[in-house]
């Protein structure tokens, strides 16, 4: 299954969130590769940099400890756990800031 065929597999409420988020890491960070990981969309380049899927209130993104911890300035009107971020679906997606997020977790990974 590809990441379009499991957004289309989704909940039709859900489905243009998850499509703005998948177009906004897809181009922010080209070169990854794309998998479904952990059932979930997944962009890869020798680990898994970032992860997103829908649940209930929220989307989650799954961009690591490391990046959450990095951008927690940043993160403040969010949830956030270890290694994941709440996005609420009822506010307006941030979507320059996940492009920047995909980015940092692209090139940390350049290392």
């Amino acid at each position: 299954m590809t990441i379009r065929e499991y957004i289309d597999s989704r909940d039709e409420s859900i489905r243009p969130r998850l499509n703005a988020v998948y177009d906004t890491i897809r181009a922010a960070i080209p070169e990854a590769e794309e998998r479904l990981s952990w059932g979930m969309p997944t962009f890869w380049k020798g680990r898994n940099l970032i992860h997103f899927a829908p649940a209930k209130a929220h989307i989650g993104l799954y961009p690591g400890a490391e990046a959450v911890e990095f951008f927690a300035p940043l993160l403040t009107e969010y949830k956030t756990s270890k290694g994941a971020i709440q996005l609420p679906n009822n506010r307006e997606l941030p979507l320059g800031l996940i492009a920047e997020i995909a980015r940092w977790s692209w090139e940390r990974n350049r290392k």
